[in-house]
């Protein structure tokens, strides 16, 4: 029987999903890293007051060093398992994929069925990382932190989509995934990096998600710009 075009994308989509839950490490990377993430974060900074350029009303905010280290933390931990979750379901599947192809299955709706496990799997997990937070600090609008790590996830899901294509070997984009991760959240927070308040770090894609992290970690503004930039490093990887 052949499948409508609706039927095709929705299998897709639950295959891709059935993948995901299916990555056990990832799943125990997910339960288990990010409260001792956030708990390294909580046990070794100081909660002394540190200056951070937040761009969207271009002035210097005086925020907890504790509460931005928890921040970079959160984005650190669950981009990199979004990242490698992706790119380890990507290169498993893509002969599988190819094959489907081949066969007379639209690439355009395997690739969307691609894109929305990511959006599924970025919302549950941002969700996660909110939860597991609360923990530790109540940030001031909370709905907006959830927005940073949902869109830091779906840049580096992105990503890791990518790498599946690119990378001949797991090894290396395992390795590009967790260094990049790490230098990019690193290099955003001024207690680390020195440098955090200068321009270069615009260049990263985790830029945007920091600067929406700490407009709802310290503030109540709403800063759009970074939602549609955040959007463009995923339409850029995608594309």
């Amino acid at each position: 029987m052949v499948l409508s075009s609706g039927k095709r994308y929705g299998v897709a989509t639950h295959y891709t999903l059935l993948e995901q839950v299916k990555n056990r490490l990832a799943l125990g990377l997910l339960l288990v890293f990010v409260p001792l993430w956030y708990w390294f974060g909580y046990l070794f900074t100081t909660n002394d007051p540190i200056g951070f350029r937040f761009r969207a009303t271009n002035t210097f905010l005086q925020v907890s060093s504790l509460h931005i280290t928890l921040l970079t933390l959160g984005l650190n931990a669950i981009t990199l398992i979004v990242g490698f979750m992706f790119f380890a379901a990507t290169r498993k599947n893509m002969r599988f994929d190819h094959r489907l192809v081949l066969s007379g299955y639209p690439q355009l709706q395997l690739i969307l069925a691609r894109l929305t496990a990511l959006l599924v799997v970025s919302c549950l997990i941002a969700l996660y990382a909110c939860a597991i937070l609360l923990i530790f600090w109540r940030p001031v609008v909370l709905p907006v932190v959830w927005l940073s790590f949902f869109l830091g996830t779906l840049i580096y899901g992105g990503l890791g989509i990518l790498l599946g294509v690119l990378v001949r070997g797991e090894l290396e984009g395992f390795f590009v995934i967790i260094m990049v991760s790490l230098i990019d959240t690193f290099i955003q927070n001024p207690i680390g990096n020195p440098a955090a308040n200068k321009d270069f770090v615009m260049g990263f894609p985790a830029f945007a998600p920091t600067q929406l992290a700490v407009a709802g970690g310290f503030t109540h503004v709403m800063p759009w710009l970074y939602i549609l930039i955040s959007l463009a490093w995923l339409v850029s990887f995608t594309l």
